[in-house]
């Protein structure tokens, strides 16, 4: 499994990264997450805002922080729950980066 975080460096970029690397240690998995700041890389990506979470080529979040739990469902392959918690639309530092 490959799973990359894409973003600039704020808050819920590393915030993001942190969540992931938690959910894939309560899986019990060892994957190796490739966090990637390199604002051409996610141009590549066509998604318009940050942090996104990429699982095997696959943008699975963009534009917000899902829980820990979700990011286990979501590696695991399953249907991701609702989450308001995490702010929506562009990027989720609020225009701090």
């Amino acid at each position: 499994m490959k799973i990359q975080v894409y973003g600039p460096g704020c808050g819920s970029c590393k915030q993001l990264h942190e969540h992931t690397l938690k959910a894939i240690k309560e899986l019990g998995k060892d994957i190796e997450v490739e966090y990637i700041t390199d604002i051409s890389k996610i141009v590549e990506l066509g998604v318009m805002s940050s942090p996104v979470l990429v699982i095997d080529d696959r943008v699975a979040a963009a534009g917000n922080v899902p829980s820990v739990e979700n990011i286990k469902k979501m590696i695991e392959g399953k249907k991701e729950d609702k989450d308001d918690s995490s702010p929506k639309g562009g990027c989720s530092c609020g225009g701090k980066c």
